[in-house]
C-alpha cells in the first residue's frame, strides 16, 4: 500500500476513532474542521482550541437536553409573551427576581397563588427553564404526579424516589389544590418538603390559600408542619384577575364570528 493510500485510509478511520474516545462533535464535523484548518493555515494550537470549543459546546447541549428531558417541562409560552397588564394584581418585581434564580442559591421557596388561567404554571415553567439554562437540575411535576409516583408498595423504591425529589436543585410542584387527597398523600408530600427543607428550593403553584389546604388534605395531621417548613424561607405572590384562557377563547370566538359575516 503506497503512502497516499495509507493516508486516505487513516483519514477515513479518524472520525470513527475520534467518536470512540468521546470526541463526538469533532468526529461529526471532521471534514469541515480539517478543511477550515487547511484553508486558514491554523497552527496546532488553533486546531486544538477549535476542537475543545466544539466538544464543550456539544457536551453542554447534550447535558441541557438530558436535564430538560428529565425535568419534563413540556411546551410553554416564553415569559416575553406574558401580558403583565392583564392581571389585576401581580408582583412583577418578585417574579422577575425569581427568574434571576438567586432564591435557588439561597435555598428559598416561591409560592404562586391565584385562580385558574392567570399564568402560574407558565411563570413556574419559565423559572424552571432559566434554572436549566444556568446548569441546575430541575424536576417539574404536578402534585398528583408526585403523590402517584410515591404511592408504591416497595419502601426501597419509594426511598429512592424521595431521594431524587430531594436531590435536584429545583423542584416545581404544580397544581396543589386542584384535587383532594387523603392523609396518606399529605404525608408523602410532607416527606418531599421535609427532605428539601433548607437544602433545596421549591416552586409551588396553587389555587388555594394555605388556610384552605385542610380541605385539599382533609384529616391530615402533617399539613401544619409541612406549611411551616415550606414557608419558613419563602416568598409568596398572589395573582388576581380573570383567566387568560377565557380572554383568548372570547377573542377567538369574536374573530370567527367576524370572519363568518
Amino acid at each position: 500500500m503506497n503512502s497516499i493510500a495509507k493516508m486516505m485510509k487513516t483519514n477515513n478511520e479518524l472520525p470513527e476513532r475520534l467518536a470512540a474516545i468521546g470526541l463526538r462533535a469533532t468526529s461529526a464535523a471532521f471534514n469541515d474542521v480539517i478543511g477550515r484548518a487547511t484553508k486558514s493555515k491554523w497552527s496546532a494550537l488553533q486546531l486544538l482550541e477549535e476542537v475543545v470549543r466544539m466538544e464543550v459546546e456539544e457536551k453542554t447541549a447534550r447535558n441541557l437536553e438530558y436535564r430538560s428531558m428529565t425535568a419534563r417541562l413540556g411546551r410553554f409560552k416564553q415569559i416575553t409573551d406574558f401580558d403583565w397588564n392583564w392581571p389585576k394584581k401581580i408582583d412583577r418585581a418578585l417574579i422577575e427576581s425569581a427568574l434571576n434564580l438567586q432564591f435557588i442559591s439561597e435555598n428559598r421557596n416561591l409560592v404562586l397563588l391565584g385562580s385558574n388561567g392567570l399564568g402560574k404554571t407558565m411563570i413556574a415553567k419559565n423559572i424552571a427553564y432559566q434554572a436549566l439554562l444556568a446548569g441546575h437540575t430541575v424536576l417539574f411535576r404536578t402534585a398528583s404526579e408526585i403523590i402517584s409516583d410515591l404511592s408504591c408498595e416497595s419502601s426501597i423504591t419509594r426511598k429512592n424516589k424521595l431521594n431524587l425529589y430531594g436531590r435536584v436543585s429545583l423542584l416545581c410542584i404544580d397544581e396543589v389544590g386542584y384535587l383532594s387527597y387523603d392523609a396518606a398523600a399529605a404525608d408523602l408530600l410532607y416527606e418531599v418538603v421535609n427532605r428539601r427543607y433548607e437544602r433545596g428550593s421549591i416552586v409551588i403553584t396553587t389555587n388555594r390559600a394555605f388556610k384552605d389546604w385542610n380541605a385539599v388534605f382533609p384529616h391530615a395531621t402533617s399539613i401544619a408542619t409541612m406549611l411551616d417548613r415550606l414557608m419558613h424561607h419563602a416568598e409568596m405572590t398572589v395573582i388576581e384577575g380573570e383567566s387568560f384562557r377565557i380572554r383568548e377563547s372570547e377573542a377567538e370566538s369574536a374573530a370567527r364570528r367576524k370572519k363568518s359575516r
